[in-house]
């Protein structure tokens, strides 16, 4: 499937990680990498997963929990260091607690893309973050629409006219806009899993990650309101939110799919219309 609202401007962080402001400009940007990350270090905080951190620094996120030494079930905690460079992973960074309730994902307090470690002492070990899905998690209790659905197995993720395109270029759109009413609803766009719901990822609003398999994983941000929560399983055509403005200027989604980690064209993967 990534992190409060920016502000006016365009701004670069530590660590190379280009942000531009998606409230501006018709919505055309987005949090954008030109590449991953590959220097400094992120230190995690209350409602990140493994899959939101790496979607926001342009991982894959199968790249990310090796580099950091982290292992099945990829649990992480508020405090714990994710290093983007060459420098191994301490056993502190290997650590893996019990997994959070699961219980609908709260909107995450706006932090800096790129965090200094915390003071000696001061790491907790609050279980609040699990980064994969328990294994017989529960299914969603929300209308499955009949979709149609591509060769590669994808359905368009709502209906209305396409406002802004996939564009390959660092600084524009990773994925594609699409006008809607508020209120309607916003469908998964292939089987998988939750990894990720709430609004901690800037300039994407209330935002849902699924995991569809190793390779994939697709975001639809800017709803109203969320109707899964992390951990769910979801089938195509199923609702999963109703559309909305957060995090825009307008009432839309924003749809992005992620093949290893890297921005693709979403046109090039939905039935044509």
């Amino acid at each position: 499937m990534l992190l409060a609202l920016l502000g006016g401007c365009a701004n670069s962080p530590p660590g190379g990680v280009e942000v531009v402001d998606r409230s501006q400009g018709q919505g055309r940007a987005t949090v954008a990498q030109r590449q991953p990350v590959r220097t400094g270090q992120y230190v995690v905080q209350r409602g990140d997963t493994l899959y939101s951190i790496a979607f926001r620094f342009g991982w894959d996120w199968k790249a990310l929990a090796a580099h950091n030494g982290l292992r099945d079930p990829y649990l992480i905690r508020v405090g714990q260091i994710i290093r983007f460079d060459s420098r191994a992973p301490t056993a502190s960074q290997q650590v893996a607690v019990a997994p959070r309730p699961t219980q609908p994902a709260a909107a995450a307090t706006a932090r800096p893309a790129v965090s200094r470690p915390p003071a000696a002492g001061t790491t907790s070990s609050t279980p609040v973050t699990v980064t994969k899905p328990p294994s017989g998690s529960a299914t969603v209790n929300t209308p499955v629409q009949p979709v149609a659905r591509s060769a590669s197995g994808w359905a368009w993720p709502a209906n209305g006219t396409v406002i802004s395109r996939f564009s390959s270029n660092g600084s524009l759109n990773k994925g594609i806009d699409i006008a809607g009413e508020l209120g309607q609803p916003v469908l998964a766009a292939s089987d998988g899993s939750v990894v990720y719901a709430g609004s901690g990822l800037r300039g994407y609003g209330e935002l849902i990650i699924i995991k569809h398999s190793d390779t994939y994983v697709s975001a639809y941000g800017h709803n109203r309101r969320l109707l899964v929560r992390e951990g769910q399983q979801v089938k195509a055509g199923q609702s999963i939110a109703e559309m909305g403005s957060t995090g825009a200027d307008r009432v839309k989604l924003h749809f992005e799919i992620r093949r290893q980690g890297k921005p693709v064209d979403p046109l090039q993967y939905l039935p044509r219309r």
